[in-house]
This record gives C-alpha cells, sequence and structure tokens, in this order.
C-alpha cells in the first residue's frame, strides 16, 4: 500500500471539502493504493453526527462519493464528475468509532462511463455502507484544462 500524492494542492481555488487539508471545515482524507483499491481511512467526530454518536448519512455518503473520484484520478488519470451515486446503508456507524476505513474500485467502464464499488468498514471490519457510483470521464485533454495533471504514489510502501 502507497499513499497517493495530492495533484490538486497548491492550486488556486482548491478547497475540496473531501480532500484539502487547508479547508478548516473539511474531512481531510488522504488516499492509498492497495492493488486494484484506494483506500482512505478517516477519524469521525461528534461534529459529523445526525443522531448521537452516528455518522450523518450524508456525510457517509460524501466520503464515498470522494473516494469514487479518486479512483478515477489514480486508476485512469483523468478527472470528470458523479452523474449517479447510489447508497445502502447496512448498520450505523458511530462517531465514536476508532478509524473507518473506506474501500473503492473500478467495476465496469463503459466508454466515458465508470462504475466504481465503495465499501465503508467500522473499526471492526464490519461493512456498515455500501455505495456504486457512476463517474462520467473527462479526456485527457478536458482533464488537463481543469488542472489534473496526474495522480501519483508517493514514498515507500506501507505495511498494515
Amino acid at each position: 500500500m502507497r499513499k497517493i500524492s495530492n495533484p490538486f494542492e497548491g492550486k488556486q481555488g482548491y478547497n475540496c471539502f473531501g480532500c484539502c487539508k487547508d479547508n478548516p471545515i473539511g474531512a481531510h482524507m488522504d488516499f492509498y493504493e492497495d492493488g486494484d483499491d484506494i483506500v482512505s481511512f478517516w477519524k469521525p467526530d461528534g461534529n459529523y453526527q445526525g443522531w448521537v454518536n452516528v455518522l450523518h448519512g450524508g456525510i457517509q455518503a460524501t466520503l464515498m462519493d470522494e473516494i469514487a473520484g479518486w479512483v478515477v484520478f489514480r486508476k485512469l488519470q483523468l478527472m470528470g464528475f458523479t452523474s449517479k451515486l447510489e447508497v445502502k446503508y447496512k448498520q450505523p456507524v458511530l462517531t465514536t468509532e476508532l478509524q473507518l476505513t473506506l474501500r473503492g474500485r473500478i467495476l465496469k467502464q463503459v466508454r466515458n462511463l465508470v462504475t466504481v464499488g465503495v465499501t465503508l468498514e467500522n473499526s471492526h471490519g464490519e461493512i456498515c455502507t455500501e455505495a456504486t457510483a457512476l463517474y462520467y470521464l473527462f479526456d485527457e485533454k478536458k482533464s488537463k484544462e481543469n488542472g489534473f495533471v496526474g495522480c501519483h504514489l508517493e514514498g515507500d510502501e506501507i505495511l498494515l
């Protein structure tokens, strides 16, 4: 498993809720490549709750949407946007969890449409939420026009 370098850091106007470290109210997500999967580890807190000690479903959907985008960035080296996100909430996710693990991978690609599957696991390894994202791909020219210069790995392999 290796950390993925954020290609958007330092770009003027970049303030993504999901992955920008400088966004004071953001999720500050990091991403790692693990074979065919892209993985993110995230620590929830009470600021993201819906019900008492339960992670808001909209926040879960946001985290899953974000990692789906990073699957596309890293695996296809292109940008685009989510055109559909289907989320299945299987069991509550507690804001008191030590760590959540999000994992995404490409399920299918047909021309400029990519289907990405995502899971959200609690700290016990139980899948609490599943999502399928349909992602519309920009071509390489449009991706570059939007400031995307590629998504690369950094550092040495991390063993967990």
